[in-house]
């Protein structure tokens, strides 16, 4: 069985790992390609997750990131036609809900090439979050739903999916939580000194780990200034109102560039 699966996101990275490990192992009963679109195409974003994870070299890399979710979601889809009409696999597999995603599952049913969802039946019930648009125009296309929970299959259930097309598999992410413990722990020293964070004796100084990263509070100026600067409290004064907090804040670049301008 031929497989393309298509990333393009660090989770999409981290998802890939665990489940491209269970696929070289099946002995060649299904072969995997992976196509890389490019929508995370910083190093620290993409790169080095595939060196650290693991990961299979991508067997194709579009180069697709960096525009807005209409023009890379259109490229995606063209450029992924190209490859599965190259290729021609048996099934294409996708994991939750980037416009890589939408892309993919986009292009293969149009070439009634199964589609394979991972992470299928999760529901923020935002449809104005283009993450809940993906995720549900994408488990509508897909032949199988891979749901982790028993929520999300009831939520594919009561969209109308058929209950043949539904498969409760757990989640995901709890696997590659267990497959890459050990060597996160080993290089735990590392990166907490590395973040300014002093590790003693296996345990380490109380800090806070933030994110801003929806387009809801990186592209609305004043919501993202009102989260800097109760971030910057944190950091001065703790929860207590007593002793700082130290604040790690990664960046994605698009949100760094959103702070800069």
């Amino acid at each position: 069985m031929k497989v393309i699966t298509v990333v393009g996101a660090r989770l999409q990275f981290i998802k890939a790992a665990a489940l491209s490990r269970a696929i070289a192992s099946s002995v060649g009963a299904i072969s995997e390609k992976i196509l890389h679109t490019g929508q995370h195409y910083d190093s620290a974003m993409s790169d080095q997750f595939f060196k650290e994870l693991g990961i299979p070299a991508p067997a194709f890399h579009l180069g697709i990131g960096g525009g807005s979710h209409g023009a890379n979601t259109g490229r995606m889809l063209e450029a992924i036609e190209e490859v599965l009409v190259e290729q021609r696999p048996d099934a294409l597999l996708v994991y939750g809900d980037t416009d890589s995603t939408l892309a993919g599952a986009l292009a293969a049913s149009k070439l009634k090439i199964p589609v394979v969802h991972v992470e299928a039946g999760l529901r923020s019930f935002n449809r104005h979050q283009p993450e809940e648009q993906n995720r549900v125009i994408t488990d509508h296309l897909a032949e199988l739903c891979f749901a982790p929970t028993d929520t999300a299959v009831a939520h594919l259930l009561r969209e109308g999916i058929a209950d043949e097309r539904i498969v409760r598999t757990g989640d995901v992410m709890a696997d590659a939580a267990r497959i890459f413990r050990e060597q996160a722990e080993a290089q735990g020293h590392e990166l907490f000194d590395a973040a300014g964070l002093q590790a003693i004796a296996g345990s380490t100084q109380a800090f806070a780990l933030a994110t801003i990263h929806r387009a809801e509070n990186t592209d609305d100026p004043a919501r993202l200034g009102a989260i800097l600067r109760a971030l910057g409290t944190l950091a001065s004064n703790g929860f207590d109102g007593k002793e700082p907090l130290p604040v790690r804040l990664p960046l994605q670049p698009r949100t760094k560039a959103r702070i800069v301008s």
